[in-house]
């Protein structure tokens, strides 16, 4: 049962972690506990693509080094893996997360060097990747590096999203993976796509119970999916699993409000209740809320990219940009790779697909294999990353980008608290692209670096210029990817850096 507390808190629904300890902690294979200086490879990620690319990579001989910012392996996917598997609740977020556990076991026997806990806030040309853990920072030398850093969740500012109780529904997942918690109180999901069903029957499963979800998928659902139905049994598997997901819910008696056009969440100093309108009109509805949580798919986390200045294009499936990848996984920077969701979204099984072409494309480059023994190991994996990505279009197709209109009132920047009319203010002054607009409202310069806002800049100033987003463009980035302290970059000077 829930533990008892004030509304809209997280608590645990069944024993979980305790006072067990994190798993990990020290690097492991040939970088044994010494600082590694120079790798054939560098990893940036430890979630599906980056597991992958270690276990292929030192599959075929390359002295490989893991860097991440979690203490366990497993990303945001299979976050705490190895904690929920031994409490015996992996089974409980579902097969996919359960799955996890096994890449996880391969990744540490792979003799992978692996240190968690660490921030890359800087790579330079020719391999320098500047690594900051335990309060000092180090180079370290690589022959290539593969960026593997994921997705974030789509940023979609409304009125009343800064007000407490208010989050996202990969950050509650998050609490669900590391401590067991689920919402309490009249919990609220709105949004669209498969997270939000996903998340939903974990919670049930977990104990938890939801007052109900605002379905913002716009209508036409069968005029969309009609051409991509075909293809995307190809991925029948996945369908069957997100069909599964609705008949739990709907046998849970769960709410779920079709068509939701607009939405907003209430309160003073924190959220009492939400409103909203949906797409066959009427009056605007209200209803009591402790927590609501909020999704509109998920978008690459392209700022490692930008900062190292490749190319990149938009995909206006995704709603999104992402960098531009050769057949292998090579941005357009030589010796720099991506794989999995960072190129694309694509999920966790083309990630580990993704993952082991790039390290066949590192491995290629770095001599250890020829062309056509390359194009030989790489033939079967391409062959799975086809069907894992078949149902994608289709996912595309049903689940588009919010194209909500933004009030002037609405704050996109929360960092410098700058609202939709200010940045409009500054697009109408001489035609400005984001950086322009960057320098005049600060939006972006704060601690979240423009990455949850940057998107939404690119968008009103497409709006307000009628230009295209390929022709507005993203914000330039610069280092450090990270915060970092003073002492940290005068460990530095004490390597002669």
């Amino acid at each position: 049962m829930p533990r008892p507390g004030g509304r809209g808190t997280f608590g645990p629904h069944l024993p979980g972690d305790g006072a067990r300890g994190h798993a990990g902690g020290t690097p492991v294979g040939p970088a044994g506990d010494r600082p590694v200086s120079r790798v054939d490879l560098v990893i940036v990620g430890a979630g599906p693509a980056g597991l992958a690319a270690a276990i292929e990579a030192r599959g075929l001989g390359l002295d490989t080094l893991v860097i991440d910012e979690q203490p366990a392996p497993g990303g945001q996917v299979w976050r705490a893996i190895e904690r929920r598997a031994r409490a015996g609740e992996a089974v409980a977020l579902g097969a996919a997360y359960a799955a996890g556990a096994a890449v996880v076991a391969r990744f540490r026997a792979s003799g992978a060097a692996y240190r968690p806990g660490a921030r890359v806030w800087q790579i330079e040309s020719g391999g320098r990747v500047f690594v900051s853990a335990e309060g000092r920072s180090e180079v370290v030398e690589a022959g290539a590096v593969l960026l593997a850093t994921g997705a974030q969740e789509r940023p979609v500012p409304f009125p009343g999203w800064l007000l407490p109780g208010v989050l996202t529904v990969g950050a509650a997942q998050i609490l669900l993976k590391t401590s067991w918690q689920v919402p309490e109180g009249p919990v609220w999901i709105a949004g669209s796509g498969p997270l939000v069903a996903l998340y939903a029957v974990q919670v049930l499963r977990a104990g938890g119970h939801l007052a109900g979800i605002l379905d913002t998928t716009p209508p036409g659902l069968l005029r969309r999916a009609a051409g991509q139905a075909g293809a995307a049994l190809r991925g029948v598997a996945d369908l069957l699993a997100g069909l599964g997901w609705l008949a739990r819910l709907r046998l849970a008696g769960v709410r779920i409000v079709p068509g939701v056009r607009e939405f907003a969440a209430e309160g003073d100093d924190r959220l009492c209740g939400l409103r909203y309108r949906t797409a066959a009109g009427g009056a605007v509805r209200r209803e009591p809320a402790a927590v609501l949580l909020v999704h509109e798919g998920v978008v690459p986390a392209i700022h490692p990219t930008l900062l190292l200045g490749c190319d990149h294009d938009w995909d206006a499936a995704q709603g999104s940009f992402r960098p531009r990848l050769g057949a292998l996984g090579e941005t357009s920077r030589p010796g720099i790779f991506v794989a999995g969701d960072l190129g694309g979204i694509g999920g966790a099984t083309a990630a580990l697909a993704r993952g082991r072409l790039a390290a066949i494309g590192i491995a290629a480059r770095a001599g250890r294999l020829d062309e056509a023994a390359a194009r030989r190991r790489a033939a079967p994996v391409r062959a799975g990353l086809g069907r894992a990505l078949a149902v994608r279009p289709l996912l595309d197709a049903l689940y588009p980008p919010p194209a909500r209109p933004l009030a002037d009132d609405t704050v996109v920047c929360r960092c410098e608290g700058l609202t939709a009319g200010a940045i409009r203010a500054a697009a109408r002054i001489g035609r400005p692209g984001p950086n322009q607009v960057k320098a005049f409202t600060r939006c972006g310069m704060g601690p979240c670096q423009g990455r949850q806002c940057g998107l939404t800049l690119s968008a009103l100033l497409a709006e307000t210029q009628g230009a295209t987003m390929a022709e507005i463009g993203s914000f330039r980035v610069r280092p450090p990817l990270a915060p970092i302290s003073l002492d940290e970059l005068a460990a530095l000077a004490d390597m002669g850096e």
